[in-house]
């Protein structure tokens, strides 16, 4: 996100109120990219739908639907997208820009093409008992996404911020209108609308990256090659993603908690909405991670590595060194505080937005719970971002992992203990994992200079 991050700095050194707002804007929308703004989207469509579509169960339905869809989609795809964004970095390194765009259209090519085999293989044995377009738009929905989340890893790249707030805007402004005009056609309305407004982000996207990356060569393999890609950052994709969609798949299909929905699909009605109120909390922290991280702590980053490769004194290297510590820890204490902040105002605005959900208030404990662990995740991403900055790549697989085993683990604890509990085994999972990446990078940061020169 380097290009993000020079941008972003050119608003803050405005040194106006409108300039700092205008960055943390900006920022808040590209870090939470398409995810959290999907959760907006199926907020406000269902909400409005609600009086519309007959029968209810048609909107929840369709608010399930496109759940599954990006869970699975980003699961799938987090094989390729650390280890192919890693590539593109390797090689904008090596200033060898005429292989992104080949790449990439490669890279999407595979990915539309595995995504839609396992498409066709889910949607068409597990879901018999809908109708042809119902399983046609959950197919052509799945392999939208997963094309969209591996474009996103370019567009993290890019310098236009402005026009990739704008094409979000466009993406999600037209998924919510379609869905709302073709509301009347029920729950197959609903997924056309939103399939509608995925395709059109998509191709933003795409025509975003060509303008920005130009080449002569349409279609390129070069990361299939040996040693292209890391097997640690596929793992560490897909284990993230699992981890973050451990608890949530676990109280779907617990039986005193999920109800079959549509087909092979389950849902929690006590779990869900909560959980998805709480990461609406994250966007103010997801804010400070993105300007902090990606502007003071990567310019001392730069002045460090620099330094190494040009020969500077030990003496020099150090005083970088705990210049770079200093902004790592005064980034993650920002990134704590703001989100400490959202969530106490998230505390005091619950039982009013419950209220105006048409939510019972007995779900306020569970939320309460849940922005705590979404606070957690925020602060997690952050010293990952670093890990991933001072390439310690097992560090983050290792981390990872234990999130899966954690968040797996206590949230089937908790299901065992009972209503009382819910909530909580997320929420001490991200709590233990980033303990111990607090722990690892402080050890990291320590030895810095030794693992620099000794360890390579």
């Amino acid at each position: 996100m380097a290009g993000i991050g020079f941008e972003l700095r050119k608003l803050l050194e405005r040194e106006s109120y409108s300039g700092v707002l205008q960055a943390y804007v900006y920022a808040s929308i590209i870090s939470s990219g398409p995810w959290v703004l999907s959760i907006v989207g199926i907020l406000i469509i269902g909400l409005m739908s609600a009086a519309v579509v007959a029968p209810n169960v048609l909107v929840t339905q369709f608010q399930v639907s496109v759940t599954y869809l990006i869970a699975v989609s980003l699961i799938l795809t987090g094989v390729v997208q650390l280890a192919f964004t890693r590539f593109i970095a390797d090689r904008l390194f090596e200033k060898r820009d005429a292989m992104v765009l080949p790449n990439f259209t490669g890279v999407v090519m595979i990915v539309t093409a595995a995504s839609g085999t396992l498409g066709i293989l889910a949607i068409f044995f597990l879901f018999q008992g809908q109708n042809v377009v119902y399983r046609t738009l959950m197919l052509t929905g799945f392999v939208l996404l997963c094309d969209i989340w591996v474009a996103t890893i370019f567009l993290s790249g890019l310098k236009q911020y402005k026009q990739i707030v704008a094409l979000y805007a466009l993406g999600y402004g037209i998924t919510v209108m379609s869905a709302l005009a073709l509301r009347p056609l029920g729950l197959e309305g609903l997924l056309l609308g939103f399939v509608l407004g995925h395709a059109i982000m998509l191709l933003g996207m795409v025509l975003l990256v060509m303008r920005a990356y130009p080449a002569k060569t349409l279609i390129a393999f070069d990361f299939l090659r040996r040693g292209a890609m890391y097997p640690s950052l596929m793992a560490t994709g897909f284990l993230f993603n699992l981890g973050i969609w451990m608890d949530k798949i676990l109280f779907w299909y617990a039986p005193d908690t999920g109800q079959s929905v549509i087909g092979p699909l389950n849902a929690s009605v006590i779990y869900d909405l909560p959980v998805f109120l709480a990461y609406l909390s994250i966007l103010p922290g997801m804010a400070v991670f993105l300007v902090r991280m990606e502007t003071d702590f990567v310019e001392y980053y730069h002045r460090f590595y620099d330094a190494v490769r040009e020969g500077s004194t030990l003496a020099q290297m150090e005083d970088l060194r705990n210049e770079m510590v200093y902004t790592v820890r005064r980034g993650l204490f920002e990134i704590i505080k703001i989100q400490t902040i959202a969530t106490l105002a998230m505390l005091v605005a619950g039982p009013a937005l419950l209220r105006a959900l048409g939510i019972p208030e007995l779900y306020l404990p569970l939320l309460y719970v849940d922005v705590a662990g979404a606070g957690l995740q925020v602060v997690l991403l952050g010293l990952l971002n670093v890990f991933f900055y001072l390439d310690k790549r097992r560090d983050v697989v290792m981390l990872s992992l234990m999130l899966v085993v954690l968040n797996g683990g206590l949230t089937w604890a908790t299901l065992q203990l009972g209503a009382l509990w819910f909530g909580y085994g997320f929420a001490l999972a991200m709590f233990l994992t980033v303990i111990a990446a607090f722990q690892r990078l402080d050890r990291t940061l320590e030895n810095l200079e030794y693992e620099t020169f000794m360890l390579q």
